[in-house]
């Protein structure tokens, strides 16, 4: 076994050895089992089943990080992304009111489409045309969203009809459960601690267990049912015109999400060959054919986690890594009860619903993904302003489609206003046109 696994993932020319791989495959689940409770209480939030989603997401993340495994030898997971979640949930299913089915469908299309461009340079003209301040930015109005999502569900930020939002009740349980679980989280996190997100999530259970604000529900048995959610995408209804610009937001979130995290890890890993990333189309298409394969069975879009860095930390160098991530996403299978009563909400009365045990992570991940804010040119105006809309506008709109608009027609018209007209990539004019259009059209 041990010499066919060398032969299969070049292990001694990688500079590792299968108990290395082993050791960084758990490393990198550990750091990132939190998409586990996170994912199913999100979509469940829509009226999707929170077991068939929980199955779904261990599945479609086992299938993407085999094939990362078999057509890149990289030692990264693929899982459901957090960000692309949130704007399947918030900005599709919640503010556009698209059906649940519809907007599964939607990210079916962006996968394919994703599959499909692969031999045309689709992609790379895509990233050639972004400017750098705006990819920062957008990560960074992710992040900002993701954490104004934790602070609600955490019920420290409470709607306000006088100033739209405010600060909740402090003294109230949920909140302490909160709060009890980010300051684990914080202090584990400042301590180079991997696993800090899963060990804050799992010491917030047991504040909420022993305040009684969850009950207990056993910790394992066989997968809940799939049926609820498999193959219940609607693809002729993603089809419709309006849904345009929603599909192209799926897929310009997975092509930037995925790059710039295999680029990333890879650097971190040594894989980088004269800046460029061998194998990339193999992993990018690992990503593109999950992504299909999650829609089908009821998860939003999947793509390469940064978290991977971790066990990149550990000596995980080839796909053996990846294999033993897979492997762990299909054992979580059967622990489904603790899943359900880790990602449950909590009825906190007036239609309100918190989520106490998970926000904390949502927090914490927001905090990890601002830290590109630093990197914008902020003495030049128009990069700055286009930059600074993009990251406002996302979680005061919580859509993610929005601030991307803003932030690209801003940036237009400004270095068109002071004559810089040269700098501005013709796709970037199109897509300023496009959501011109697409906010006459709502107007």
């Amino acid at each position: 076994m041990v010499a066919f696994l060398e032969q299969r993932f070049q292990l001694e020319a990688n500079g590792t050895s299968v108990s290395t791989e082993v050791l960084a495959g758990c490393t990198t689940f550990l750091t990132l089992a939190y998409i586990l409770f996170v994912q199913p209480a999100l979509l469940s939030s829509l009226g999707l089943d929170f077991g068939a989603v929980f199955v779904a997401t261990c599945l479609a993340s086992a299938l993407a990080t085999l094939l990362m495994a078999g057509l890149a030898n990289y030692p990264i997971a693929v899982a459901p992304a957090m960000g692309h979640n949130f704007y399947f949930a918030f900005t599709v299913v919640g503010a556009m009111a698209v059906p649940w089915e519809v907007a599964l469908g939607g990210v079916a299309i962006a996968g394919a489409l994703f599959v499909v461009t692969a031999g045309f340079g689709l992609r790379e003209l895509l990233i050639t045309a972004i400017p750098m301040s705006l990819k920062y930015a957008i990560a960074t109005g992710i992040g900002l969203l993701i954490a104004m999502i934790g602070f609600q569900w955490a019920g420290i930020i409470v709607a306000s009809p006088g100033t739209l939002v405010a600060l909740g009740n402090l003294r109230t349980l949920p909140v302490l459960v909160s709060l009890a679980g980010l300051v684990v989280m914080a202090g584990l996190w400042v301590r180079g601690v991997r696993g800090a997100i899963l060990i804050g999530i799992l010491a917030a259970t047991g504040v909420a267990w022993f305040g009684g604000l969850i009950e207990p529900q056993g910790v394992a048995s066989l997968p809940p049912s799939l049926l609820p959610t498999l193959g219940q995408l609607d693809v002729l209804g993603a089809l419709r015109p309006e849904m345009a610009g929603v599909i192209f937001v799926f897929f310009f979130l997975a092509l930037f999400d995925s790059v710039g995290t295999l680029v990333a890890v890879g650097e971190q890993a040594g894989l980088m060959r004269d800046g460029k990333l061998p194998r990339a189309r193999g992993a990018l298409l690992a990503d593109a054919i999950g992504t299909v394969v999650g829609a089908g069975l009821g998860t939003s879009t999947v793509t390469a986690y940064v978290e991977s860095a971790t066990g990149v930390a550990a000596g995980g160098r080839t796909g053996l890594t990846a294999v033993v991530i897979a492997a762990l996403f299909l054992l979580s299978l059967f622990f489904s009860p603790l899943v359900s009563m880790i990602g449950g909400g909590y009825d906190a009365g007036g239609g309100v619903t918190l989520y106490p045990v998970v926000a904390p992570a949502l927090i914490l991940v927001g905090t990890m993904m601002v830290r590109g804010v630093r990197r914008i040119d902020w003495d030049d105006p128009t990069e700055a302003l286009p930059a600074f809309l993009t990251i406002m506008v996302m979680p005061l709109t919580i859509s993610i489609t929005d601030g991307v608009a803003f932030g690209f027609v801003a940036w237009v018209s400004l270095k068109l206003a002071c004559g810089r007209a040269s700098e501005v990539h013709w796709l970037l004019y199109l897509f300023a046109v496009l959501f011109l259009f697409r906010y006459a059209a709502l107007a």
